[in-house]
């Protein structure tokens, strides 16, 4: 009876959190729609850009879902972070240098067997993210240093030091684009859906996020990471290493960052180009918090915010708006998601 009960709670909670996200999008949405209505001079075409254009042939909805790889990656890093109760707010900073060293490593092994070439790539952003956001680990386990604040400060300093190395040193002179050299073809991933950009990286996307929930949920290392994040005093108690703990999430979160960025370069810019993750870190923290943390829901929720975005550019390209369209959507999102958590956390608290 106890168990059915902690059962019938669970499944509660979770349908609470669920229509939590469903009515903070929808509020969003709505928000939107009125912004098309009033903001353009034709409604019906800027309506039906937003909405069906992202779905009406292979080309966009290609992109759509190569654009959601990306973000499901990405969140799941958020996932895990915020799951060990750690806040990483470095994700811009991390995608963006792991890409560019990644693709300096692809460069200097330019002469390496297609698929080694791509492993090479991948393995230096992987480390390079993982390294950046251990180091917010390890100030927080050492020194106390609030990894939401290293985490970002550190973000922040490397963007413009990335900036600086793509249009300077690595840049490459034969293109009209701030960019490094484009790497081998060989390296390149598999396109899955042509003419679109989507390509093999939206299968590991898929298979992350099932990896991840097997991780967060089926093992024990995920039960103390989990125990770790709702209670770090008692989970101390309990013998569980703290330092691992935090240091290894935010390792892992960042590991997973890097692999964003390693996966762009090689399926869709083939190069690394001056502020080309364009705002993906703090959309990836949206992703997760529309998912309620949960791997396996990120795929949706991933799946839902690459498809407004997408119209957020159908309307720019086939309306009268300017580019600020898609950051003002993206700003809603993430408004109204965080107030639905706000005020369901202070409604338990009560």
């Amino acid at each position: 009876m106890h168990r059915n009960a902690r059962s019938d709670a669970r499944g509660s909670a979770l349908q609470g959190r669920v229509w939590a996200g469903v009515v903070a999008i929808g509020i969003a949405l709505a928000v939107t729609i009125v912004l098309l209505i009033v903001g353009s001079a034709t409604p019906g075409t800027a309506l039906r850009a937003f909405f069906i254009t992202p779905i009406t042939n292979r080309y966009y909805v290609g992109n759509m879902l190569n654009s959601m790889s990306s973000l499901l990656i990405a969140g799941l890093g958020i996932v895990v972070a915020f799951r060990a109760g750690l806040y990483n707010l470095g994700g811009e900073g991390q995608i963006y240098v792991s890409a560019l060293v990644g693709t300096v490593a692809g460069l200097g092994a330019a002469g390496a067997p297609g698929p080694l070439g791509a492993l090479i790539v991948i393995v230096a952003a992987i480390a390079t993210g993982a390294v950046l956001a251990g180091i917010s680990g390890a100030l927080r386990h050492y020194f106390r240093s609030p990894e939401l604040i290293t985490s970002f400060l550190l973000s922040a300093a490397l963007i413009p030091v990335a900036d600086y190395l793509i249009t300077g040193p690595f840049n490459d002179p034969e293109r009209n684009l701030l960019a490094t050299r484009t790497l081998p073809e060989s390296f390149w991933l598999p396109r899955l859906l042509g003419p679109s950009e989507l390509n093999l990286a939206l299968i590991v996307a898929l298979v992350l996020a099932v990896v991840v929930y097997l991780l967060l949920f089926r093992t024990v290392f995920g039960y103390e990471l989990r125990l770790f994040g709702l209670n770090n005093e008692f989970a101390r108690y309990s013998g569980i290493n703290a330092g691992a703990h935090t240091v290894g999430a935010l390792a892992l979160s960042g590991g997973l960052h890097g692999l964003t960025g390693g996966l762009m370069v090689l399926g869709t810019y083939h190069a690394a180009i001056s502020g080309f993750t364009g705002g993906l870190g703090w959309n990836a923290i949206a992703v997760a918090l529309i998912a309620r943390l949960h791997p396996l829901a990120a795929i949706a929720s991933a799946l839902v915010f690459s498809y407004l975005e997408a119209g957020a550019k159908a309307s720019v390209l086939h309306t009268e708006f300017t580019f600020e369209l898609g950051t003002i959507i993206q700003a809603i999102i993430f408004f109204f998601v965080t107030a639905t958590i706000v005020i369901g956390r202070r409604g338990r608290e009560r």
